[in-house]
């Protein structure tokens, strides 16, 4: 199974188990900024959140290469996808 298979099973195919686990991952997120805003004055949302994630795989990769820092950095990306358009049915509704 290639990375990206693999992304997409963690993300897609086990997103009910980790729900159960940790609540819906965009949600989370969403309370991740409210908390991250009210520790610093500053204006975080689950978009920046999602970056902040992305952007912390991948400067772990610049000092060790880590099949898992690749890994991770997809599904974040496919889980943020995922709420993007989440959002975009609901505001369609």
């Amino acid at each position: 199974m290639n990375i990206l298979e693999k992304a997409n099973q963690i993300i897609n195919e086990r997103s009910e188990e980790k729900e159960r686990q940790y609540g819906p991952m965009g949600e989370g997120l969403e309370r991740a900024a409210m908390i991250a805003s009210g520790m610093t004055g500053k204006d975080f949302n689950a978009d920046d959140i999602f970056a902040a994630l992305i952007a912390l795989k991948f400067s772990r990769h610049s000092y060790n290469y880590k099949e898992d820092n690749f890994l991770d950095a997809a599904a974040y990306l496919g889980a943020w996808n995922n709420y993007i358009q989440g959002k975009s049915k609901n505001e369609n509704k």
